[in-house]
């Protein structure tokens, strides 16, 4: 968790670096619209879809202690992610105009300027996409092992590669140059796995066989999630032609709301799912639902303990925090008003996205890719009806449109949520719901305390800058409220503090 806090610190001064440079202009809008593509492969190929299948399998083939079969299982996911992957990057760069215009981009049909610029762009990070596939397999060796660090640090060097793109090649290649550092910072990703990878003693080679009955395991477990991957892609597809439509920096400003919302996400609940993953696995594989599901209650708690008072943070010092960070001349007081009414409507499903973390990791580890993918698809064309109806309600009472494609997600992803948890709790033969509620009404009753000295702050506390209040904010509303666990004795996070104290004193 702390090197997905150092991360995201690292993501921020990238952003920041980004935001002011471009703002919220045509340029920025065709960076996040090339971006579509290489992730939609990434992700439904080498990102999740794999580590929820490959990690359980060599879960399994470690336990049973045959190194050979174990590397020669490997060596044939790995093969055919390559050969993959390539094909459909080739393939993605040679129709991307048409594409862009056809599809991703209709909005921008009648700009062939900046039609050809997202192409372009296209083309130079769909190099990053293969890279990041061979990362992939090494960041589930890895999690297989419980070796965390490295694949926790392995996205700070991703980001620092774009950081280096935007200070030293985008003054010379313009907006090329991030497509470049997003390059650099895929090989970094890579780069910093090798090393620990090397004391597991693998044994990589050519071998392929498709009638191998493990690697047709994991591409059985693959298929249904990277079908509803797929489906998550479609969401931001589905943003990102609506936004095209909408005024110019509606698709950046999203995209950046959408960033800054992960930042908190990603260092609470994706840490969490990440780091328990695999112990749900070898608890699911000893056909241990007891432990499986202690471990499933004190993960969930640890989420909504932090996700809770993160949610009311980031919409109620979402605009200081927003102007502190990213206003200069080119990003400036409209461009900090577009991201952050679309950050606000994305920090109300904060709780939701985390808690979907951790239970779909849970059915990962019983095997069961199907019923997530199967509610993935009708939380999708929940959000795109929800996009498209809620786009025209803000337009009618005068609201800003961009901010409904946030809402849109937060509806639907706390739907998801409960379904998933429905239908999760016979499986487990229960969720703790008890003890979940208990730490949640903790929680909450820590956040309106929280709360309360924020809204007094911005009532009765006059200062000369709002950007004042989003940073004194910050430090006032986490003392408040880590003042408030220790009264109400809440204890995970008596035993946060307790492992800080620890590690203090080392």
């Amino acid at each position: 968790m702390a090197a997905f806090v150092v991360n995201n610190l690292i993501g921020l001064v990238r952003q920041v670096i980004i935001n002011r440079t471009f703002g919220t202009s045509a340029a920025l809008d065709a960076y996040f619209a090339a971006f579509r593509v290489p992730d939609l492969l990434f992700n439904i190929i080498a990102g999740g879809a794999l580590g929820s299948a490959f990690i359980p399998v060599f879960t399994e083939l470690l336990l049973k202690g045959d190194q050979k079969r174990t590397w020669q299982v490997t060596s044939s996911v790995f093969n055919l992610m390559l050969i993959v992957l390539s094909g459909l990057a080739l393939l993605s760069g040679l129709a991307a105009e048409p594409l862009l215009r056809s599809v991703l981009a209709v909005g921008w049909a009648d700009d062939p300027e900046l039609i050809a610029m997202t192409a372009r762009l296209m083309r130079i990070m769909l190099i990053s996409t293969v890279i990041f596939g061979i990362s992939g397999i090494v960041m589930g060796i890895h999690h297989a092992h419980d070796h965390f660090l490295a694949p926790a640090l392995a996205p700070i060097a991703y980001n620092v590669g774009i950081i280096i793109g935007a200070l030293y090649l985008v003054p010379v290649l313009g907006i090329d140059g991030l497509a470049w550092g997003v390059v650099i910072g895929a090989l970094g990703h890579l780069m910093l796995q090798l090393p620990r990878l090397r004391q597991y003693r693998p044994k990589f080679s050519l071998f392929l066989d498709f009638k191998d009955k493990d690697l047709r395991t994991i591409i059985g477990l693959m298929l249904p999630r990277t079908l509803g991957l797929a489906v998550w892609e479609i969401n931001f597809w589905v943003n990102t032609i609506i936004a095209t439509s909408l005024a110019t920096g509606s698709l950046s400003a999203i995209s950046i709301a959408f960033q800054i919302f992960t930042f908190p996400q990603a260092a609470i609940s994706r840490a969490i799912a990440t780091a328990v993953f695999p112990t749900f696995a070898r608890q699911a594989a000893d056909g241990d639902k007891a432990a499986m599901r202690a471990t499933f209650v004190a993960s969930l708690r640890s989420v909504l303990l932090l996700s809770i008072p993160a949610s009311v943070g980031l919409v109620m010092l979402g605009r200081p925090i927003i102007a502190l960070l990213f206003q200069n001349r080119q990003f400036d007081a409209n461009s900090t008003r577009l991201v952050a009414w679309a950050l606000s409507w994305y920090a109300v499903g904060l709780v939701s996205h985390g808690v979907v973390e951790i239970v779909t990791r849970a059915f990962y580890a019983l095997k069961d890719t199907r019923t997530p993918v199967l509610i993935g698809v009708g939380t999708m064309l929940l959000n795109v009806a929800l996009s498209v109806l809620l786009v025209r309600v803000f337009e009618g009472v005068a609201w800003m449109p961009h901010g409904a494609l946030a809402l849109a997600n937060t509806i639907a992803t706390t739907l998801e949520m409960i379904v998933l948890l429905v239908l999760l709790r016979p499986k487990m033969d229960g969720i703790g719901l008890p003890s979940l509620l208990k730490g949640a009404a903790q929680t909450s009753v820590a956040t309106l305390a929280m709360g309360a000295v924020l809204w007094a702050m911005n009532t009765w506390l006059v200062l000369p800058d709002e950007r004042l209040y989003g940073l004194i904010g910050m430090g006032v509303g986490a003392l408040v409220f880590v003042i408030a666990v220790v009264v109400l004795r809440i204890p995970e996070g008596q035993q946060l503090i307790g492992m800080v104290r620890r590690r203090i004193k080392r």
